[in-house]
């Protein structure tokens, strides 16, 4: 069976199964974190059809994430997770997908939907099976513990890497990962954090305009106001397809969980990136 091995355990999170477990759990009661450890509702209303979330290393926006896997515990169990993330390596192709396998993290292996990654390229013209794009990319891998630390082997994912991340392509990864979902016990989780490497002030500004046009789950404004603001969001394709996919999905309303910064974390307020976890629910 195919494996994709972390790329980050150890640095960007706890390489230990122990430790992880620990890290992640003080995300969770850490002051910026929803105050205590999330309990999964096995009979929750699956009212979730999407997310979003941060993947800087867990020291600095894992408190945010924590905001979004908790009320994901509350709401239930997903059956099968796509995850979109964007490419900061430059490997690989434009837009791809893994169609088979496993993905390990040291809280063991994430089996990847093999019915529904195929049945997604059925559905859209413009998304490679490319494995290249996944190797060495974070902003997946972030995601699985707390996935795993909420319903430990007993779902599966789909991971989608963007590379390239206009307006129309991203729609149509979205439009297409929704027909796919169609019909089944599904969330959608675009992988991303805000703006990268500017004063608090600024990214706070920045952030906040992004934010509202996630809410309003209206993936045009939110295009043109990253585009228009310089806003430095590293996933705003993997955003567009989620706000894409949960509408088409049955979200109706969108909820901000949390708001922070790196600089609320380290106290350094000179170069901060912003990390956001919101909710799209039906």
């Amino acid at each position: 069976m195919k494996v994709r091995h972390p790329a980050v355990a150890g640095s960007w999170y706890a390489g230990t199964s122990a430790g992880l477990r620990t890290q992640i759990e003080e995300c969770f009661t850490h002051k910026y974190g929803p105050g205590k450890p999330p309990r999964v509702v096995e009979k929750g209303p699956r009212s979730i059809v999407g997310l979003v979330c941060p993947h800087a290393g867990y020291m600095y926006s894992g408190q945010v994430a924590a905001h979004a896997y908790y009320k994901l515990a509350a709401d239930g169990k997903p059956d099968v997770i796509v995850i979109f993330s964007p490419n900061h390596t430059g490997f690989g192709s434009a837009l791809a997908i893994m169609n088979e396998g496993v993905w390990r993290t040291p809280l063991g292996d994430v089996e990847i939907d093999v019915q529904t990654a195929n049945q997604i390229l059925r559905e859209s013209r413009i998304i490679d099976v490319d494995d290249r794009a996944h190797a060495h990319e974070h902003s997946i891998e972030l995601q699985l513990p707390f996935l795993q630390y909420l319903y430990g082997s007993a779902f599966k994912f789909v991971p989608i890497c963007f590379l390239m991340q206009d307006l129309e392509s991203s729609r149509e990864v979205g439009q297409a990962v929704a027909k796919a979902l169609a019909g089944k016990n599904a969330l959608v989780i675009a992988s991303t954090d805000m703006t990268h490497y500017e004063l608090q002030e600024s990214a706070e500004r920045k952030d906040k305009m992004a934010i509202e046009a996630t809410v309003k789950m209206d993936e045009e404004q939110y295009y043109s106001t990253v585009e228009s603001y310089r806003i430095t969001v590293c996933g705003y394709g993997p955003t567009i397809a989620a706000i894409t996919a949960s509408k088409a999905l049955g979200a109706r309303k969108a909820q901000l969980l949390c708001y922070k910064t790196s600089g609320d974390v380290t106290g350094d307020f000179s170069a901060v990136v912003g990390y956001a976890s919101i909710a799209f629910i039906k």
